[in-house]
């Protein structure tokens, strides 16, 4: 099966400290990956890398095939269309009603008709469970339905790829459960591909093909979660595991 995603020899650096150091990583097509480890292990890095947020100093990222870095600014608007994120805050665009929020970039980057990108967003309105919030502005929706709105408008773009970014940290806790859910029914009925970081690890259990742990960088160990999180071979692992489970 060829990579959805390759990273080879990626070395990303924040002035003297080397966040992530010649990093090699893979996923395939369709999969579920969920990076785990402290903060600043350098898992959100990737995500960002692969938003094309940051640059790497060192290193090739590639997505579908095409090359991601280094790239000149037309190929990376071409590889970027394949790629949705999903963040921690919900950033969406305050003055605009739901449905145009998740309609403007269909329209403006993908070139739907205004109709079109419309009916797209209204269905994915209804799968989020949030049809009659159409014409509500954001600051009407609790968080919950604020990142559910965020998830909506990433899934609109059509990606290939959706990264998600401790989507439930900015929730108040009763409102994680139904997002979590979401995501797991979107990983179970859809065939996008899911890079995920996150520290609900029932989640990263229940809907990961691949688990990676993250410690200074570098991924110690990987597999599929009932091996990471029942039978860790790294110490390093087994040590973060038992401090948040």
């Amino acid at each position: 099966m060829t990579d959805l995603i390759t990273f080879d020899k990626v070395t990303k650096r924040f002035g003297d400290r080397t966040v992530l150091d010649s990093l090699d990583l893979s996923v395939h097509p369709g999969k579920h990956v969920t990076l785990i480890g402290p903060s600043g292990s350098g898992k959100t890095t990737i995500l960002r890398l692969l938003m094309t947020l940051v640059k790497p100093e060192e290193g090739t990222i590639t997505v579908g095939g095409r090359r991601l870095w280094p790239a000149n600014e037309k190929e990376l608007r071409e590889v970027r269309k394949d790629i949705g994120m999903v963040f921690q805050q919900f950033n969406l665009f305050p003055h605009m009603k739901v449905l145009r929020n998740i309609t403007e970039a269909p329209v403006h980057v993908l070139g739907l008709s205004k109709d079109e990108a419309e009916e797209r967003g209204r269905e994915l309105l209804e799968l989020v469970g949030l049809g009659d919030y159409t014409d509500s502005y954001p600051s009407r929706l609790s968080g919950g339905q604020q990142q559910r709105v965020a998830i909506a408008r990433a899934l609109a773009m059509r990606p290939k790829v959706l990264l998600l970014d401790e989507v439930t940290s900015a929730l108040d806790p009763e409102l994680v459960t139904g997002v979590l859910d979401l995501l797991r029914d979107i990983a179970t009925t859809t065939d996008v591909t899911m890079v995920c970081v996150t520290h609900e690890m029932a989640f990263a259990r229940d809907v990961s093909d691949c688990v990676m742990m993250f410690d200074e960088g570098r991924i110690l160990e990987y597999g599929p979660p009932e091996k990471i999180f029942s039978d860790p071979e790294h110490e390093r692992t087994r040590e973060f595991l038992s401090a948040i489970l």
